[in-house]
């Protein structure tokens, strides 16, 4: 495995030294491991560049589980491993859909890796759809957040159903008090990077006052300010998210809602979307404050305050990632102060009288009809769209091709010439649906 090549597919330089030392001792060591470190350190990538050496590809069965709290951060994680090229096989699994579809998955693809929910991955096991001998590694992603969401009967259970695991590797951006017993760890590495400050110093913490209990003009003015950067306004209620989307939308701003209450299709489209471009402001309750590795975020809008200060760390983790710089903007209420663990003296933001309309992305997201099981590659998509769609390739982004439906990124510009150009138009001799989402 030329591990030089999956640097270049992922675009890394180096590690870093979080990285570097968890590489170094999954693959140096025989000792169970805890990794502490900050939200968007990288972890993801910490523990599978090292696993993916550690496994054999040539062999059909599950050799490693990792379990995760959510269904987006199993499918994110399983994409980071697909963009890797590895040549190992990997399936996502978790609830909200049937766990029959996934056990016809499971004998198609014949994974190495499965990213999975602790329910869903109970499941698995009692009706022996995943066979449990020739798992030998076990990690555990966002073990906080998995035992703060009460998973912890069910990874007991899980844990008790592995008779040959070799190796526990723990993941967290916060440090837990202990580490339950059922987990069984043995001799182990600890790894801690948590930043004892834990906001770093690359984040510009602002405030702004809304004149109003309803902050949604106040809010209006920062992102018009803000310009074409991106943006997320954390809220702390699911009908508050979908109030300030259609707020925000009716004035002209191109948005993605996130929340709990929506199902997985509508929340895959919602994070798609901000992820390429497609949308500058991403509203969302904290579901979106752990685990989503969405890249190049400009600035974190408190519209209502973190209902703690480990809420806080972790919606302020989402920007300033790696060595960039961030913004965390409070909107206040008249009656409303910056809590007390904000050690941060913040900077009044300042808005002009005069704002320019919203602004619109480059960008914008087609779903194309026909996926990996009609044989279609991220290069026929390219061609197609460029043949058939008149595109240029600079005028196309990010290309994700699932199980039966494509995401691509197009020019907001060419946006309704692909629609029209591509109406009653083959893919690969195949007819196909294209639209946008919306």
């Amino acid at each position: 495995m030329d591990i030089n090549k999956i640097f270049e597919k992922l675009g890394f330089i180096e590690l870093n030294a979080m990285q570097e030392a968890t590489s170094d001792a999954v693959l140096h060591t025989d000792k169970d491991i805890v990794v502490l470190s900050p939200t968007g350190s990288g972890k993801t990538f910490a523990y599978l560049l090292p696993l993916i050496q550690r496994l054999d590809a040539s062999q059909d069965e599950i050799q490693a589980v990792i379990i995760v709290p959510g269904r987006e951060l199993a499918l994110q994680s399983a994409t980071v491993l697909q963009n890797m090229g590895s040549g190992l096989r990997s399936c996502a699994c978790y609830g909200g859909r049937a766990a029959m579809d996934e056990h016809k998955v499971l004998r198609q693809i014949r994974p190495q890796i499965v990213f999975a929910t602790p329910g869903r991955l109970n499941d698995h096991l009692d009706k022996n759809n995943i066979a449990a001998d020739a798992i030998r590694y076990v990690i555990i992603d966002e073990f906080d957040k998995c035992l703060e969401m009460g998973f912890s009967d069910e990874m007991g259970s899980i844990m008790g159903k592995l008779p040959n695991v070799e190796r526990r590797i723990l993941l967290s951006a916060t440090d837990a008090d202990a580490i339950p017993k059922f987990v069984n760890m043995g001799r182990t590495v600890r790894l801690d990077f948590l930043d004892k400050e834990q906001v770093p110093d690359r984040v510009n913490v602002y405030k702004i006052m809304s004149p109003e209990k309803d902050k949604l003009e106040t809010l209006s003015r920062v992102l018009r300010n803000l310009g074409n950067e991106s943006s997320i306004v954390f809220l702390n209620f699911r009908d508050s998210v979908e109030r300030t989307d259609d707020f925000l939308r009716m004035q002209g701003f191109a948005t993605s809602a996130f929340h709990g209450g929506m199902d997985q299709k509508m929340r895959e489209d919602a994070l798609y979307k901000f992820s390429n471009g497609s949308a500058n402001v991403f509203v969302s309750t904290d579901l979106a404050s752990r685990g989503l590795d969405i890249p190049n975020i400009n600035n974190i809008i408190h519209y209502h305050l973190p209902e703690s200060e480990e809420g806080y760390i972790h919606r302020v983790g989402r920007t300033a990632r790696w060595d960039a710089q961030g913004r965390a903007i409070f909107i206040l209420g008249p009656t409303e102060t910056m809590p007390e663990y904000i050690k941060e003296r913040p900077e009044q933001y300042d808005i002009p009288s005069e704002l320019p309309p919203p602004a619109q992305p480059k960008m914008a997201t087609i779903y194309i009809g026909k996926g990996k099981r009609d044989k279609i590659s991220k290069g026929d998509i390219v061609g197609y769209l460029c043949k058939k769609g008149g595109l240029d390739k600079t005028e196309i982004g990010r290309i994700d091709v699932k199980e039966r439906y494509v995401y691509a990124a197009v020019s907001r510009q060419k946006l309704n010439q692909v629609l029209d150009l591509t109406k009653c138009e083959k893919i690969k001799g195949i007819k196909t649906i294209v639209e946008s989402v919306k």
